[in-house]
């Protein structure tokens, strides 16, 4: 989110650039109509109405959306720089709405002119409020297997997928289904391919990224020492770009040998492994409840949260990998590095998920 510090020091650089360019503009023009084509723009009126503005919300209804009625003497078009945005008019009424969610303080630049290019200008500075609304979402409310149209699988035991991990990922109705709405994925102590341990990774690589917005899922984790369920993102580059480079961001990951400890971590090059770009926060009844585990992620931020309490910001900038489409992963792996020791009694364990969502 910008802040409005940058905010007032961008617009007083775009006044500055639109009074130079329409002043120059406006020199070279000569009127054979006398005074009344040369009168200055005066008087000039800008009145901004937000849609659903009431005492109980006063930043609007949500749509973003905003009307503004503008009006000048001796004003023949006007100018509006709206959003980063530059409209030109030649009447006086114009609706725009706002896309970025979030609640968020605008500066509009409304100016009027005359036939001969002259201008008078005024700045309004209003707070709009647009709803969240969804780009992408499953909800698992259709009995079998997972939506094939949203998900994809990482299979096999990838050589331990870089942290020494001990399942076999498969495509069974063992080891991940939908039922009842929900998306369970089971880890199983069994002899399979050569690993002692089967589970699932589902992916929506090649069928949904996307770069910023929020991203979040609402779980109940499984328990057992040696689970790691894990809610993330990789860079939709990584077949070109490999990691560390595409970037990682792990939203939520909870290893039974630590219940209750949500990890959320970034991860990109020469931050990788041990990655310093890392917070907790410790969420009761984690394998018992359900919890909503989320990321809100701009070219500014990533903000990560837990039943919608921030306890994590990442500060982003054009240097790092994550200004670019991002795909998401679920999964439950089985030991290695981050998951540790299995506990020898362990049989079976179930990650639930209520639902993926991806909101603007």
């Amino acid at each position: 989110m910008m802040k409005i510090k940058n905010l007032i020091n961008m617009t007083g650089v775009l006044t500055f650039i639109l009074l130079f360019v329409f002043q120059s503009c406006s020199s070279g023009n000569d009127s054979s109509d006398g005074a009344a084509v040369n009168a200055a723009p005066s008087n000039l009126s800008v009145q901004v109405d937000i849609t659903g503005k009431t005492a109980q919300n006063p930043d609007g209804d949500g749509s973003g959306q905003i009307q503004l009625k503008i009006n000048a003497q001796n004003a023949v078009s006007y100018k509006v720089l709206i959003d980063g945005q530059l409209k030109e008019l030649k009447a006086g009424d114009f609706t725009y709405t706002f896309t970025a969610s979030g609640t968020k303080t605008y500066s509009i630049i409304v100016s009027a002119y005359n036939a001969a290019g002259q201008f008078v200008s005024s700045t309004t500075s209003i707070n709009v409020f647009v709803a969240r609304k969804i780009l992408w979402a499953d909800e698992f409310d259709v009995n079998g297997a997972p939506n094939t149209s949203k998900w994809g699988y990482n299979t096999g035991t990838g050589d331990g997928w870089g942290n020494n991990e001990l399942e076999y990922y498969t495509t069974r109705p063992e080891n991940v289904i939908v039922e009842n709405g929900f998306l369970k994925i089971k880890a199983i102590k069994e002899e399979y391919m050569g690993s002692h341990y089967t589970s699932a990774r589902l992916l929506t690589k090649g069928k949904f990224s996307f770069k910023y917005g929020r991203a979040e899922v609402r779980a109940k984790l499984p328990a057992g020492g040696g689970t790691w369920p894990a809610f993330w993102m990789l860079g939709d580059n990584i077949d070109t770009a490999p990691w560390p480079a595409c970037g990682e961001v792990d939203i939520m990951e909870v290893v039974g040998n630590n219940p209750d400890v949500n990890h959320s971590s970034l991860h990109s090059p020469g931050r990788s492994g041990n990655t310093p770009d890392t917070a907790i926060t410790t969420v009761t009844n984690s394998a018992t409840e359900f919890h909503v585990y989320a990321a809100d992620w701009t070219a500014e931020s990533i903000k990560f949260y837990v039943d919608d309490k921030l306890f994590y910001t990442f500060a982003n900038n054009s240097n790092m990998p994550f200004n670019q489409n991002f795909f998401l992963i679920l999964n439950l792996a089985m030991g290695g590095n981050f998951g540790g020791t299995v506990d020898p009694n362990f049989t079976s364990a179930t990650y639930e998920i209520d639902y993926v969502r991806v909101y603007n």
